[in-house]
């Protein structure tokens, strides 16, 4: 897959992914998901199918996830081709979720959480970004 392919669906169907021309890897979680290990693992195979041997900042949209197992948690904190991670939320309990995976594990590379698209874009994009802390 080459920068500014259309979107794939993940396995198992709760999630699109696509590889921007702005050489952002955007993860789209569908409307009222709960996300399981099972999901959480093929999410971050196809990032990993999609990104091959380079690193790309990650967007994850999960403006409307109802939650994320234990488990799935568990696999979020596991290296993948992400260099960095902005997890995009809009709800008090899209902020809870990110805040609580945030606090209670420790992400792989710098993981921010924003309720604005542009801000998150502008850090993703940010060469000075990767040095940040999450």
């Amino acid at each position: 897959m080459t920068a500014g392919t259309p979107r794939g669906t993940i396995d198992g169907g709760k999630a699109t992914l696509e590889l921007r021309a702005d050489g952002i890897v955007h993860l789209t979680w569908i409307r009222g998901v709960r996300i399981e290990e099972q999901d959480a693992r093929a999410a971050m195979k196809a990032v990993d199918a999609l990104c091959q041997d380079d690193s790309h900042p990650m967007l994850v949209d999960m403006e409307t996830t109802e939650a994320v197992s234990r488990s799935a948690r568990s696999v979020f904190s596991i290296p993948c081709a992400a260099s960095r991670i902005a997890l995009l939320g809009k709800s008090p309990v899209d902020r809870l979720l990110a805040n609580f995976f945030l606090g209670v594990h420790t992400p792989p590379c710098p993981t921010r959480f924003f309720t604005s698209r542009a801000d998150a874009t502008a850090w993703l994009l940010d060469p000075a970004a990767t040095h940040e802390p999450g």
